[in-house]
């Protein structure tokens, strides 16, 4: 999501081509015979219109919105539509702002699963029953408990979906959850508070956005833009050291005033707080009792995707971005072999593949070739003289190491997703106003259009087929925008391309087919240069051919995102977020009432989880 869109809601208390790729070393991605009907549901247009519009083929229905009961049994206090559940109500609920989401199956058939899910952020005047006026220790609480994420049990029946009340497996991860640190930053001096000397432990997890999950079946949550919510006197702001300033984390640039009522959130009292988020945390989505982990070796950044693979060693490959302007995409190789299973005795096998391991930053060279830099201390600069103590203040200040190695600063790189065929790698960037701006990166092979308004997806295969490779070869797949548009440089890999703008979630279904979910902010939905394109909206893309067709549209003000299909490719589930986030435009009311009410006004927006499949059972994107 884009920061001056959030930042805009809290402070106002509203709401090319694929034959360039394989010419330059890319090995096309084998045809094989797909399905006689893949794409073959009626496409969708391009709307304005205040709903979820999908293909006459299909059906949908509502799932898990904001305020709904978990499932922990003896504790499932029902959504009041005033907003006047407690910060301990909200504890136990669907918390606000669905993100990225994944399906773990219970049984054989899949009929029973659990859905796990982030929550983004807060919209605090629809949270609070009399907006975000007036700060409390309660709004505090109440707050961070709507983000994190909720494991929830559904089961299909006769008649859809439904979930499971109450569910032994039911559980709220938020921003109070007691955590644990683990990898080479835990316990060194940058992670260490007065509430916390030993560095190892922390509160909570909180502006969860995208999301991985790994070869044993945990599920790896994303701390994005951690920043916004520490804050502190503006006068303390001259102390900040330019590691603080790059991550964000500057007293008077919050968006949110927790620091005024709960400590650990004034970075003038405890700077070292904000070194113990923007991590990607592991969860065993089949332990209640488990207590999430922040995997230090992955590193520090305002964590997007955190996607696995394995490499043909059997080492395990995860594959993360930075969602900024000018920030890098990178990738974590572990020392040991992944154990096969997700069984518990898997999951407990393998956890410690991801505390000891090399992450690398990405740098995108002319010609289509490209190069994984190692970030280790004591190599390429990152030693003492460079600024770097030891291989925690590397891990810590990630970003700083990408400077000093030179990764190649992209438009804001957001989810990535792997061809569950070929290997190829898929990551969306979702746009850069600032690129060519005086005193900013200008354009790159990688980042060819400054004032990037729409964004693109870039590819690349690992040499040798292995994620593991230090080299690759990259191209991009699509150059997001209006062709219509002088000068927009949009670009797509076939003809028979619905356009889109600004791309953000993104998943490959086990048939490699690619869902791309877009995030255009909604204080430009509906205006120039964007017109054409609608409201945000969800598209399914097969590599195979460059046919992408559009899918789905959301209501007003939403972003699609998260995105999982099951097993057998008969459902899938899809977030609708922030419905109704107001425009710029001098009225910050929202803008819908999805999915309670069918007029702006008359109910409180809420992000929610649409289940949707064929209406004959056939496979979805067919």
């Amino acid at each position: 999501m884009p920061l001056d869109r959030r930042r805009f809601l809290l402070q106002s208390g509203s709401a090319a081509a694929v034959v360039a790729l394989f010419g330059q070393g890319c090995a096309a991605p084998a045809a094989g015979k797909a399905d006689a009907g893949v794409l073959g549901f009626t496409g969708v247009p391009a709307s304005l219109r205040d709903g979820v519009a999908i293909p006459p083929e299909y059906e949908w229905q509502l799932l898990y919105p904001w305020g709904t009961p978990t499932g922990i049994a003896g504790r499932m206090p029902a959504f009041a539509t005033d907003a006047s559940n407690s910060a301990d109500d909200q504890a136990v609920q669907a918390g606000m702002h669905h993100d990225g989401m994944h399906f773990f199956a219970l049984d054989a058939s899949g009929d029973r699963g659990l859905l796990v899910m982030n929550h983004e952020y807060t919209d605090e005047q629809l949270l609070h029953a009399d907006g975000a006026r007036q700060w409390t220790p309660e709004k505090v609480r109440k707050s961070l408990h709507a983000m994190g994420v909720s494991v929830i049990e559904i089961r299909r029946t006769p008649e859809g979906w439904r979930q499971v009340l109450p569910s032994p497996f039911a559980r709220r991860v938020h921003g109070n959850t007691p955590m644990r640190i683990a990898g080479p930053a835990a316990g060194t001096p940058l992670m260490r508070t007065a509430a916390n000397p030993a560095g190892d432990a922390v509160f909570g997890t909180f502006a969860n956005c995208a999301m991985g999950v790994t070869p044993w079946g945990t599920y790896l949550t994303c701390e994005e833009n951690f920043h916004g919510y520490f804050g502190g006197p503006k006068e303390a702001a001259s102390r900040m050291t330019a590691a603080q300033r790059r991550y964000g984390t500057v007293p008077g640039s919050q968006w949110v005033e927790y620091w005024r009522f709960d400590e650990r959130f004034d970075l003038s009292r405890h700077p070292n707080e904000a070194h113990r988020f923007g991590w990607v945390v592991e969860i065993d989505p089949f332990d209640p009792a488990a207590t999430p982990i922040k995997r230090t070796a992955l590193g520090r950044k305002r964590q997007e995707s955190a996607t696995c693979t394995v490499a043909k060693d059997g080492r395990l490959v995860v594959y993360m971005g930075d969602d900024s302007r000018f920030e890098y995409i990178y990738k974590f190789v572990s020392r040991d072999k992944v154990r096969p299973g997700t069984d518990a005795a898997a999951r407990a096998a393998n956890r410690h593949l991801l505390d000891d391991g090399t992450l690398h930053v990405a740098r995108y060279d002319a010609g289509g070739r490209g190069r994984w830099l190692e970030l280790t201390h004591g190599r390429g600069g990152l030693d003492a003289a460079g600024g770097f103590a030891d291989q925690a203040e590397v891990l810590v200040h990630a970003r700083l190491a990408g400077d000093v190695v030179g990764g190649t600063k992209m438009d804001r790189p957001e989810w990535i997703a792997v061809h569950p065929q070929s290997g190829e790698v898929y990551v969306t960037l979702t746009n850069n106003s600032q690129r060519g701006d005086a005193g900013k990166p200008g354009t790159d092979a990688a980042n060819p259009r400054a004032n990037n308004l729409f964004g693109g997806i870039l590819r690349w295969r690992e040499d040798g087929g292995d994620a593991a490779s230090t080299g690759f070869a990259w191209d991009h797949f699509a150059l997001a925008g209006d062709p219509a548009q002088p000068g927009s440089g949009a670009r797509y890999p076939a003809a028979e391309a619905d356009m889109f703008g600004a791309p953000d979630g993104l998943h490959f279904d086990q048939g490699g087919l690619l869902w791309i979910q877009t995030d255009m902010s909604g204080q430009v939905i509906g205006k120039p240069p964007y017109t054409s394109l609608g409201n945000n909206q969800m598209l399914c893309a097969d590599p195979a051919s460059g046919r992408i067709k559009r899918f789905l549209t959301g209501p007003n003000g939403c972003e699609i995102t998260g995105c999982v299909v099951t097993p057998d490719r008969r459902t899938l589930f899809v977030n609708i977020q922030h419905p109704g986030e107001a425009r710029d435009d001098g009225d910050s009311k929202h803008n819908s009432a999805w999915p309670d009410g069918t007029v702006p006004g008359s109910a409180r927006p809420r992000s929610a989880t649409l289940a949707i499949r064929r209406r004959d059972g056939g496979i979805v994107g067919t």
